[in-house]
């Protein structure tokens, strides 16, 4: 077996924000995720297919990101993070400007499968990145402000989607983030490579992630999370659909999440520091929890906005945790380590929104949260027991 190299001591930024160009990856990548959600409808109607067929584009884009995670992971703990990011972007680009004049929807759903695959690879190599520079002391509000660009991207595209569907062309959709992904790989031509710890083969990574029960553990969580948080999140636009909504309309409403996590990431940065690693997770849980509970006891416009806006502050905090934890797990193979969680959260996200599919093509929305609900009660309890005792461990 191939034995460890000895491990370089990596560069510790002197603040804690991640640079600019790694923030436009991230904001670009969570743009492109998030446009889709909201022209679900107009693309159906367009199409000629049913509703369910197209919450399937979503899924499907949700499934290549997962599971293209660990390869990124293992390619970026070998070849860097920035280089796996700057290849992924063009790969995206390529894929978007494609998506553009896709002349059906097998086409289409092949296209936003490659694009999920590529954009996959921008997050855990980001989240990496802060990992192998930043101290984790320090650690969770450099997160935060990476969150905040991915909740900017989340809200923009909720805005633009709706927008250019209802005035324009759903198509256009696509080709914003695609001219994006290209100056984002351009602009971080410039940003210097961290050094990182090496620990031998690929066979070495994944087994001393494989040899880490906590790992596991995270993972396992991450499924959890996604399919709560993420897989929920894809039914805030259908259902403001059901109640007469446009496109535009809904997309404006679901942009709230992108709000809400913008605002709620600058109070994480402020509070980490001074309360537990887990006591952030159990604030956003209930967060997730009160809007997922509202929406499902009293369904209407103004209680979806309010689920939209309390799903981003939930995911300000208690997905902050989980990435936070998720660096720290294995540090000698952490890109590995990151993508594991990632690939699960993301697997996790497809597997909410197949299940909620059948129930929300009924319109039944209520069902959908009031499940989300009771999934994030027992997901906050596993996430604060658990950190806690990887503290005490630790």
């Amino acid at each position: 077996m191939t034995t460890r190299t000895p491990a370089a001591a990596p560069a510790v930024r002197p603040d804690t924000r991640a640079p600019l160009p790694l923030a436009l990856a991230a904001f670009t990548a969570n743009f492109d995720r998030f446009a889709l959600a909201p022209i679900l409808v107009t693309v159906a109607a367009a199409l000629r297919v049913p509703l369910t067929t197209t919450v399937a584009l979503a899924g499907g884009y949700a499934l290549a990101y997962g599971l293209s995670q660990p390869f990124w992971g293992i390619l970026s703990d070998r070849v860097g993070r920035l280089r796996v990011i700057r290849f992924a972007l063009c790969v995206a680009a390529f894929a978007g400007l494609a998506s553009t004049a896709a002349p059906d929807l097998a086409t289409l759903a092949a296209l936003r499968v490659l694009a999920g695959f590529a954009f996959g690879a921008v997050v855990p190599s980001s989240l990496s990145f802060v990992g192998d520079t930043v101290s984790p002391e320090r650690r969770q509000g450099a997160l935060a402000d990476l969150m905040a660009a991915l909740g900017l991207g989340s809200g923009l595209a909720a805005l633009f989607a709706g927008g250019v569907a209802t005035w324009l062309s759903w198509r256009l959709v696509f080709a914003v983030p695609a001219v994006a992904a290209l100056a984002a790989a351009a602009a971080l031509r410039g940003t210097t490579e961290p050094e990182r710890v090496r620990v031998g083969s690929v066979a070495v990574q994944i087994v001393t992630v494989l040899r880490a029960r906590f790992a596991y553990v995270v993972a396992a969580l991450g499924v959890v999370e996604g399919a709560a948080l993420l897989g929920g999140l894809t039914f805030v636009a259908p259902a403001l659909h059901h109640r007469g909504l446009s496109d535009a309309a809904a997309g404006s409403i679901t942009a709230l999440y992108g709000a809400g996590t913008l605002v709620f990431t600058r109070a994480v940065k402020a509070l980490a520091p001074r309360i537990t690693p887990q006591a952030p997770a159990a604030i956003g849980g209930g967060f997730v929890l009160a809007g997922y509970a509202t929406a499902a006891v009293a369904p209407g416009v103004w209680s979806y906005a309010l689920l939209a806006t309390l799903l981003g502050a939930g995911w300000a905090f208690l997905h902050s945790t989980l990435q936070a934890w998720a660096t720290s797990v294995v540090p000698e193979a952490r890109g590995t380590a990151v993508s594991f969680y990632v690939a699960a959260l993301f697997v996790g996200s497809a597997l909410g929104t197949a299940l909620g599919g059948g129930a929300a093509a009924e319109g039944r929305f209520g069902v959908v949260f009031g499940v989300a609900a009771a999934v994030t009660v027992a997901l906050t309890v596993a996430v604060v027991v658990g950190r806690r005792r990887f503290t005490v461990r630790g």
